[in-house]
């Protein structure tokens, strides 16, 4: 069922509590134009400047985490599943080929153009395009074939945008598309740049969820789409203030399996949405229409040539792998909900 939110402010980012964990417990920044004036006034700015340290140290640990996990799972995917590194779209309970693995990649584009307004018509075609956690590059060389746009993709590995970029070469479409290294938290983007923003499940990756979707929406036109697709948890029930202790013990494994943060829910990002007055809010739950894709991953990592090219690929990878039951379990539990949400940035 898809859940359209009215256009109303509802929550300030600043007291949403957008992770399962508890937050970094930092005493308060003080005022740049207050010096301190006693012992215990310095003993809190050094507290408060050891605890900025300890928090970017983690930030840069985790965004280079991912940046190995994809500089070498990268290759693995692209022989077995092609270049889009992104769940299929399947109809509930189909039975499925492998060969239709690759078709339910590029169906999972369409069917979230769709939700998000984008059709046939081309008054609706986005003609800028930012691809925020690009991978290497499928969905932009899709979107730039589809419409004719310009893309321009982002991602913390270099190996991944440098394949992106001789993959948009070898299919002429480097006119088209351009992929660069860049931090989707500090966008390498002019304010209002892009008419389409387009994260297809790198949500999952950021630090700070509040952060992430200012800055898609900064770098949205006003008018402009904004499309994320990512893994999140349940929403919790009003009488819960947090998920149960299983359930966060089957993420953790997952966040040091794939180099995630803490996770949030569907409800979060849309409160996020809604306290930055953003329009024609949608959200909706695909875990249904992934089902079959998980479990024909494990299948394809179970093979001889998965097999092979996980041990050349190096531990991460690996690492990666040996969590996919986690993920299995997850979704069949209803822990982890695949959700789109959509938006418009007013005019």
């Amino acid at each position: 069922m898809t859940t359209t939110y009215p256009h109303t402010f509802q929550l300030p980012i600043q007291h949403l509590h957008t992770c399962r964990t508890k937050p970094h417990s930092h005493p308060h920044h003080l005022p740049s134009t207050c010096a301190p004036r006693s012992r215990k006034l310095t003993l809190v700015a050094a507290a408060t400047t050891r605890g900025m340290k300890a928090e970017d140290k983690e930030d840069r640990v985790l965004k280079k985490g991912i940046a190995e996990f994809y500089d070498e799972s990268s290759g693995v995917w692209e022989d077995i599943w092609g270049d889009h590194m992104h769940h299929g779209f399947y109809d509930p309970d189909s039975k499925v080929e492998v060969s239709d693995h690759r078709a339910a990649q590029f169906r999972m584009i369409d069917e979230t153009l769709r939700f998000a307004g984008i059709s046939e018509d081309p008054t609706t075609w986005p003609k800028s395009v930012v691809d925020v956690g690009c991978g290497i590059g499928g969905s932009s060389r899709y979107i730039a074939s589809k419409f004719g746009a310009k893309c321009q993709g982002i991602t913390l590995s270099p190996i991944q945008a440098q394949r992106a970029n001789a993959l948009a070469a070898a299919q002429g479409l480097a006119d088209k598309t351009s992929f660069q290294v860049a931090d989707a938290l500090e966008q390498p983007f002019p304010d209002g740049q892009f008419d389409l923003v387009w994260s297809m499940e790198s949500g999952e990756h950021m630090p700070d969820k509040a952060k992430f979707v200012n800055e898609l929406v900064r770098v949205a036109a006003p008018g402009g789409t904004i499309i994320i697709v990512t893994w999140c948890h349940r929403d919790l029930a009003d009488s819960e203030e947090s998920l149960q202790p299983w359930e966060e013990v089957l993420l953790d494994k997952i966040c040091y399996s794939y180099y995630l943060p803490a996770w949030c829910s569907t409800a979060d990002y849309v409160k996020l949405l809604q306290s930055l007055s953003l329009q024609d809010i949608k959200a909706e739950d695909w875990s249904l229409y992934v089902a079959p894709f998980w479990p024909a991953v494990l299948r394809s990592a179970v093979t001889w040539k998965g097999l092979t090219s996980l041990l050349r690929s190096g531990w991460k990878t690996i690492k990666g792998a040996l969590a996919i039951p986690w993920m299995m379990e997850g979704f069949q539990k209803d822990l982890i909900k695949f959700a789109i949400i959509t938006c418009r940035k007013p005019e």
